[in-house]
């Protein structure tokens, strides 16, 4: 039937027999998730829009971003759900249990061709079972518990063929950061990537999940693997049930095919600020370091520990470095203890905690402070989002070798005295409230000042950083506005009601936060345009009566447009007329889907 991966699980959950890339269509959603992040939100979208659970039974909490309730609106916003589970019969999977991503894969929550979504962004993890999972805002989570299905436009597929052997001690974190290099940010942006090649067929569970998980990081909407004879296998023996082979039509449709040398793949390091920022360990070998972290939905199973271990055991974490060890879920903690793995963390003086997400989350445990420098398997390192330091990436052994010796280094070349610390003589060292009072009148056309943010791949921590993410206040976001975007720090006090912002690719990368896009309703930002946006970012603004178009560069350019300028921008028409000139140019209009929210005020 001429369908990938994707295209025939979207049309096995919709009431289309088959799918093309660009049809928009409703998608029943297997299973229901919200996190501590993001789940208050979620209850109280429900409960002022007077909407009921479709099916309390596919419906579920997971409390893995602060396990520890450390963070009081956190411990808040967790026990608001728990009372809400408890009126409504929903499971909660709480603060002893993990990352709710990997227990709905290890508990049969999410299978092989199913359909998953999560307020996680990285809820594509599931392309490693040949899932379709997917992270929301608080909205599209919200419909998707009243109505049991969401809106969802089907992307086109590439595919990606991985030739040649995989070279010896290469991990999965190392491909995924190669294939970082390659693609960017942007270059796979809004598609959905499916992996072949007879090495890829070998990949482990754990090794499927630690790449897909990056799928957000390269903008992809999921990387796939179809399904492997060991991994139906694997799945059987974590939940005890069958479960169906899912593979593309044999004339499946791809916007690309592309062949990579596996061969040619090397040890790889994301520097700080970008994941898509790789470099060979060549190139910061010695680099010191203050901390390191393992953990997180990229490499917190069984086999990552393992591979942590083995580097550990007999050996000591250097003086004065930190070393954080964080298993993606308490079934797999357990296993460590019973393997003796977490013996081996302890006596090497690892700090371990309970399962979740840790740092990556900014809660738990895996913070860094100002200046400190940080070697982490996290799939994120945009500036600011593990703490305030600089945050490297790299794989299980990798971090667990640089521990031993203080600087960057591979398990083959750790010395026998570490790096030391010496004295520089520096000296120092709850609950939601949606008030849409602040949304504009739905008018489809628009006049404002134009703001010029000339920047690719803003991602959400730029837009609205994390420390802020527990305000659920739409009328306290606007003043953080930018303030993590260098050279628009003071964007939210000179911002003014009815301002444009006009930016470049990618924008709204990373995080499904939907506080990145309520901050600019609270400004009363009139509109945005950009050449693309992250795809959770755009479902979130147009969910929430945003309005948002895409350029192209060449067409926008016929305006003349300048910082400061005042254009008008109608929605129907993508029609934009410069004042300050009176040259008019078109862009992308707003689609059918797009319009039909707007005009309703916003998907609620």
């Amino acid at each position: 039937m001429n369908m990938t991966i994707i295209e025939q699980i979207i049309a096995n959950h919709s009431s289309q027999p088959t799918v093309k890339p660009g049809d928009i269509v409703d998608v029943v959603i297997d299973t229901r998730a919200a996190r501590d992040f993001g789940g208050a939100n979620v209850v109280k979208n429900l409960i002022d829009n007077g909407l009921t659970l479709e099916d309390p039974t596919k419906t579920i909490f997971t409390f893995d971003c602060n396990p520890g309730g450390s963070d009081q609106k956190y411990a808040a916003n967790q026990h608001y759900c728990r009372q809400y589970a408890r009126e409504q019969g929903i499971r909660v999977y709480d603060v002893d249990a993990g990352i709710g991503t990997h227990l709905a894969i290890d508990n049969g929550l999410a299978w092989p061709g199913s359909t998953f979504v999560s307020t996680d962004s990285h809820a594509n993890i599931m392309g490693a079972i040949a899932s379709f999972g997917q992270g929301m805002g608080d909205q599209d989570i919200a419909a998707a518990w009243a109505k049991g299905a969401v809106w969802f436009k089907v992307p086109s597929s590439v595919k990606i063929n991985l030739t040649g052997k995989r070279p010896a001690n290469l991990s999965a974190k190392d491909i995924v950061l190669n294939l970082l290099a390659m693609f960017g940010a942007n270059k796979l942006l809004g598609y959905s990537v499916e992996i072949y090649g007879e090495e890829a067929e070998k990949f482990t569970l754990a090794e499927r999940i630690t790449i897909s998980s990056m799928g957000t990081e390269m903008g992809a909407i999921i990387v796939i693997f179809p399904t492997s004879q060991s991994l139906i296998h694997e799945l059987k023996r974590l939940t005890g049930k069958d479960y169906p082979s899912v593979l593309a039509d044999a004339d499946a449709v791809y916007e690309k095919s592309l062949d990579i040398d596996l061969s040619k793949f090397v040890t790889m390091v994301a520097k700080p600020g970008h994941p898509h920022d790789d470099t060979s360990i060549e190139n910061v070998r010695n680099q010191k370091i203050d901390s390191g972290f393992i953990g997180s939905c990229t490499n917190g199973r069984i086999e990552d520990l393992r591979a942590a271990a083995e580097v550990l055991k007999g050996r000591k974490v250097a003086p004065g470095v930190v070393l954080k060890i964080v298993p993606a879920t308490d079934a797999i903690w357990t296993q460590a203890m019973n393997e003796g793995i977490i013996q081996t963390f302890k006596q090497a003086g690892v700090m371990v905690s309970n399962a979740g997400c840790a740092g990556c989350a900014a809660g738990q445990v895996g913070q860094n402070g100002p200046g400190e420098v940080t070697i982490s398997t996290g799939n994120r390192n945009f500036e600011g989002k593990q703490g305030k330091g600089f945050v490297y990436l790299a794989s299980p052994a990798v971090v667990a070798a640089s521990a031993v010796a203080g600087f960057i280094t591979t398990p083959d070349q750790i010395p026998d005295q570490p790096a030391l610390f010496h004295a520089t003589g520096k000296g120092d060292t709850g609950h939601v409230t949606r008030d849409k009072s602040k949304i504009a009148e739905n008018q489809t056309a628009v006049k404002g000042r134009v703001w010029i943010i000339p920047k690719d791949d803003i991602d959400t921590d730029m837009i609205f950083h994390n420390r802020y993410l527990t305000i659920t206040d739409i009328k306290e976001m606007g003043q953080y506005t930018f303030d993590n975007l260098k050279g628009f720090e003071d964007f939210a006090k000179k911002a003014q009601p009815g301002d444009i912002v006009i930016t470049q690719k990618n924008f709204g990368a990373g995080s499904s936060r939907q506080q990145a896009v309520d901050c600019f309703l609270s400004l009363g930002i009139s509109c945005i345009l950009a050449e693309s946006y992250g795809a959770i970012y755009e479902r979130n603004a147009i969910n929430a009566a945003l309005p948002i178009l895409t350029y192209k560069p060449e067409s926008l350019a016929k305006a003349e447009i300048e910082h400061g300028d005042t254009i008008t921008v109608d929605f129907i028409t993508g029609e934009i007329t410069n004042l300050k000139n009176q040259k008019t140019t078109s862009i992308d209009r707003f689609y059918d889907a797009q319009l039909a929210i707007y005009k309703n005020g916003g998907l609620l």
